[in-house]
Parts: C-alpha cells; structure tokens; sequence
C-alpha cells in the first residue's frame, strides 16, 4: 500500500471518491447507452464503453499531473485561460456547432474532437476569482477598487455563456457569487446587482421578443418553467420528468439491479443529463443515498482542507472548485427528481461525457495538488518546529 501511496499525494478521501464515481460512471454508461448505441453504431454498446473508458482514463492522467504541480501555478494560470475563454466563448457563438438552437460547441483541430468552451471558462473563471480575492484582500471593502475589478470579469464571462446555455451561466455566477462573499466581499455590494440584475433579464426578455435570433433558447426556457410550475404532463411537455419518476418508482429501495434500466429506452438522455433516475432504478434508493454522500463528503473533505491553510489564495481555490462540482451535482440530481426544473446540467464525473469529463478531473486533480502542497507546507514546518527545539 505504501508504494502506492507515495506516488498518490493528497486526501485520500478525495482520490478514492473520484476512482467510486469513475467505476458508478463506467457501469452507469454501459447500461444506458443501449438506445444510443443502436441508433448510431447497430448496437455496438461496447464502443461507447471504450470511449468513455479512454476519457476517463486520459482524466485520471490529467488528475495525477495536475495533483503534482504546485498550487501557486494556478494563480497566473488563471490569467491565460480566462484571457484564452473570452474569445472562445465569443467564437463559440459566432460559428459555433449548433445543437437545438445552443451553440455550445467548437471543433478541436486534428483530432475532430468537439468541446464546449463553457466548461473552460468556468474552470478559469473560478480560478480568477479566488485569485482576485487574494490579492484585493486589503481592499475588498472598496466598491471601485476590490468590488468592481472581480464581479465585471464574471459579468462578461457568464454574459457569454447565457444566450446558448442558460443553466451553466445562472450556475457559474451563483458559484462566483458565493465564492465572492465568502472571500470577504461585503453584503452591501452584492445589492448593486439586484437593479442590474433586473435590467437585464427585461433586456434579455425584450430582444427575445423583437430579435429571437439573438437569444434562440429563450422560448425553451420560459416553457421549461411554465411546464415545472404548473406541472403539465404531455407528450412535449414533461415528458423526461414523467419517465424519470416512473424510473424511480420502479427502483424503489434496492433497485432493479445493475443493468436492468427500463427507462433508458424511454428517458432522453439517460446516459447524461437524466442518469441519476438510471442510478435509481437500477441500484435503487440505497444506490442513489450513496452517490449522493459521495459528492457531500468530497465537499466536506474540501471544506476541511481549506482549514488546514491560513493562505488565502488556496483556501478559496479549493472552495470554489468544490462548490462548482457538488452544486452541479445536486442540481443535476434535483432535475431528476423533479426538484428542479430541467436543465441540461450532467452529473459530475458519472455522465457520459467527452472534454467535459476532463475539466472535472481538472478541477479534481488542482483540488489534490493544494491538498499535496499542504501536506508538504505541514510536514516542512514540523521539520523546522523541530529543529527550532532542538
């Protein structure tokens, strides 16, 4: 064990969840991709198994590389990938891929591999704002000086992502906003945005009326809401929420058993945005009790460790990181269960997903490389407690 220990740094709470999510995620797909897989590849399920084995795989590499390079990196490295997501995100809108009136998409080069830009500017916006916060520490009470410079950059950002994704945009600005008050931003800043905040969805609410073009999805979010409040059952309406509970009913406590989806011939995208009713029915209300603490536990693993640091910059960093991944988690985990109206939001780590995939082992793998650069920190000023005694 101990071989293996000294090449794996960092909580090992937190490695051992990701590696549980990873083998959840893995037996999740296989069950059901099946609809997937018969329309695209005649049946072959394999195929999707291996390609989401192979990103997975490729993830636990970004995880190990990243979990060993010094968290101080990621403080200027903030600054190049939110500069690198601002024109992506721009780009992405222009003559991005478009899917259902979203374009969320590019087309990476060479290796014909698509990726939503979305999903790097959320890594980097996090980042830059846990960076931000330390080093405006001394002058966050000031609205001009520590206020302004954080909440503009998250303004552009989550501007840019809104009119093809609302969710992640209203997602990543709640994360900010929390990681903001959290890092010391006084309460009476945060009212500034209430008027601009009701100016722009009237904004956003008038072009969607006179210019839809410019806002394509604003009909599919009204309808979604309409459809959760006043909870319409048709075949166009809540459809995935009805084939959802009928999935969780069938779970019932113990479950179906591994492979043994109904729903997944039915649900819309089981395999990603509804694989929590897959989790559910398959494994049941104890299956479901279990992934849930899984992600509570890795945000209360998060919280312990930023307590072991009285430096600002990692503390925030792995709160922020943390908070982005779990709260995306229960948001998925609520749609599912008709908690929430449906979003699009995929479950953490156990979605199938492509570059997605990698960003959250990303994030995973800057978490382990503050948790690794702690324990270091720890153990040399033990070394030095030491040697001062002696």
């Amino acid at each position: 064990m101990k071989g293996i220990t000294k090449y794996f740094k960092g909580d090992r709470a937190i490695w051992i969840i990701a590696v549980l999510l990873s083998v959840f995620s893995l037996l999740l797909v296989y069950s059901s991709i099946v609809t997937l897989a018969y329309k695209h590849h005649g049946g072959n399920t394999l195929y999707y198994l291996f390609r989401h084995g192979l990103f997975l795989g490729l993830g636990f590499m970004i995880i190990y590389v990243t979990h060993k390079m010094k968290y101080s990196y990621f403080s200027r490295l903030s600054q190049l990938l939110l500069y690198l997501s601002i024109p992506l995100l721009l780009l992405t809108l222009v003559i991005g891929s478009n899917l259902n009136n979203a374009s969320r998409w590019l087309v990476i080069p060479v290796i014909n591999q698509s990726f939503q830009t979305s999903d790097l500017a959320k890594l980097a916006l996090i980042m830059y704002v846990a960076r931000m916060l330390w080093i405006k520490r001394d002058v966050l009470s000031s609205f001009k000086e520590g206020f302004l410079p954080i909440i503009i950059p998250v303004s552009i950002v989550c501007g840019l992502i809104l009119p093809a994704n609302f969710s992640t945009a209203a997602v990543l600005f709640t994360c900010c906003i929390v990681l903001m008050f959290i890092g010391g931003i006084p309460l009476k800043h945060f009212a500034s945005l209430i008027p601009a905040g009701i100016v722009m969805l009237a904004s956003v609410f008038l072009i969607a009326q006179f210019a839809p073009k410019v806002f394509p999805r604003a009909e599919t979010w009204k309808k979604r809401v309409e459809r959760y409040a006043s909870n319409e059952k048709d075949s166009d309406g809540n459809y995935q929420v009805e084939q959802s509970k009928i999935a969780i009913a069938k779970g019932g406590l113990a479950g179906q058993g591994p492979g043994n989806s109904n729903q997944r011939n039915f649900l819309p995208h089981p395999y990603s945005d509804f694989i929590y009713a897959i989790v559910l029915e398959e494994y049941g209300m104890l299956g479901g009790t279990i992934v849930l603490m899984l992600y509570i536990i890795l945000f209360f693993r998060a919280l312990r460790l930023s307590t072991k640091t009285e430096h600002l910059f990692p503390q925030l960093l792995v709160l922020g990181l943390s908070f982005s991944l779990v709260f995306q988690a229960m948001i998925n985990m609520a749609v599912a269960v008709n908690l929430l109206p449906v979003t699009g939001q995929p479950l953490p780590l156990v979605s199938m997903g492509g570059t997605s995939t990698w960003f959250t082992c990303l994030s995973i793998g800057i978490i382990l490389s503050v948790s690794r650069g702690i324990e270091l920190e720890n153990a040399k000023k033990i070394k030095l407690d030491d040697y001062a005694i002696a």
